[in-house]
């Protein structure tokens, strides 16, 4: 291999790494020097719809019992806790709904985010995650994320 391609291909690397990083890294809340941005404060603000279908309601339950914890209310993430789901980096085409379905079995290795990994969620049925996945696409498309 040529040597000017070794180089070109490291630099696509590092640039393609540092694209991934501040994607990931972008603050979806700033805090001014008056607010102090705390561990489980939300990290972004999420319009909710005026109204859900019976499957988003039924995924809105699962998903205030079983995620938001972690999550948050409504998806929003929690700071120093894990991640909003209504976030570009969730969008469908991006994450796809067996990747929540995935994520709840087996657990996720952080890779977006800098919360660590998440475990396996214990108790929920591939069925309970597609209906918390109609409620977080429902959330999204609210907010302008398709």
């Amino acid at each position: 291999m040529k040597r000017g391609t070794i180089s070109l291909a490291v630099i696509a690397l590092v640039a393609g790494a540092w694209y991934v990083l501040q994607w990931a890294e972008t603050p979806m809340r700033t805090s001014s020097a008056n607010t102090a941005v705390l561990r489980g404060d939300a990290m972004v603000a999420v319009a909710v719809p005026a109204s859900l279908d019976d499957q988003e309601q039924i995924g809105k339950r699962a998903f205030d019992t079983v995620c938001a914890a972690c999550h948050g209310a409504n998806a929003q993430g929690k700071q120093g806790v894990a991640p909003p789901l209504v976030h570009r980096i969730y969008e469908p085409n991006h994450h796809g709904d067996m990747a929540f379905v995935l994520a709840a079995k087996n657990g996720v290795r952080a890779h977006h985010w800098k919360f660590g990994n998440m475990p396996p969620v214990k108790g929920v049925t591939q069925g309970d995650v597609l209906n918390i996945v109609a409620y977080v696409r429902a959330l999204q498309r609210e907010n302008g994320i398709q």
